[in-house]
């Protein structure tokens, strides 16, 4: 078993380089004993993210169903024939990753499938179950165990994962809206997006970033300089959407170059 879990958490941090380059970068900022892990967290996720995403079979719902009864039931046994759902319940059992975060995840991937447009409370309610839960359960892995760190931390991971997530959003609004039909932000109509709608999403996620900066300073030596990094992309990502007018971001996707991004790496690791 030992040769199966090793390959499925080689598995797990080949999808996640294939699939994200930032994240790829900062995560070779974890220390070693624990970085399998957050790929295999990362791996799960996208899984559950290809179905909402790009999977266009009518079968949508019955696999996303299917797709969380395989996880609960992996972590139940400690084993499942899929090896990236394998080393994800080898580590949900291994850090107490349960049933509390696992299920809201999929609640808000479930309503990818059916929702275009949010209230308030409904974007409340997706934003933690895609996010700031995925931001639990790193955060899980990070204080290897130890609840009152846990606790002590984690209104900190919620914000930092609502932030990026809500970066994401903005970065992608055209994308999601010519693809997929949907605008996540609460009264937000994509054709009349203008500056003062940006500028308040803006400020939003500004207050998510200033908790989630004191946060990272009270983070274990194993996460810190990672969760740094992608602290430093994240915001390097919103000044420059914050920047770019409103109407341009109906147009084009913004992005931060790779050589920013290798200077935001280096910036993390002299911090650390």
């Amino acid at each position: 078993m030992e040769l199966y879990a090793s390959t499925s958490y080689e598995l797990a941090e080949r999808l996640t380089k294939r699939y994200s380059t930032s994240f790829s970068l900062s995560s070779g900022l974890f220390d070693r004993a624990i970085r399998h892990h957050i790929y295999a967290v990362y791996g799960m996720v996208r899984i559950a993210d290809e179905v909402v995403d790009t999977y266009r079979g009518n079968d949508a719902a019955e696999q996303l169903t299917a797709l969380e009864r395989d996880v609960m039931a992996a972590i139940a046994s400690g084993y499942s024939t899929n090896p990236i759902l394998h080393a994800f319940a080898l580590t949900a059992r291994q850090y107490g990753i349960d049933e509390s975060l696992i299920h809201p995840f999929f609640e808000s991937m479930a309503a990818d499938l059916t929702v275009t447009t949010f209230t308030q409370q409904e974007y409340t309610r997706y934003i933690y179950g895609s996010a700031e839960v995925v931001g639990l359960m790193c955060l899980r892995v990070f204080v290897l165990g130890d609840e009152e760190q846990y606790q002590a931390a984690r209104d900190g991971a919620q914000k930092l994962g609502a932030a990026y997530q809500k970066v994401n959003f903005l970065r992608d609004m055209k994308a999601d809206y010519d693809e997929l039909g949907r605008v996540y932000f609460p009264g937000v109509q994509f054709d009349s997006f203008d500056e003062a709608a940006k500028q308040a999403i803006v400020a939003d996620i500004e207050q998510d970033f200033a908790i989630a900066d004191r946060a990272i300073n009270e983070l274990p030596a194993n996460s810190r300089a990672a969760v740094r990094a992608s602290y430093y992309y994240y915001h390097e990502l919103l000044q420059q959407l914050k920047a770019t007018p409103a109407s341009t971001l109906k147009t084009q996707r913004i992005r931060v170059p790779n050589w920013r991004k290798l200077a935001l790496l280096a910036k993390a690791k002299l911090g650390a």
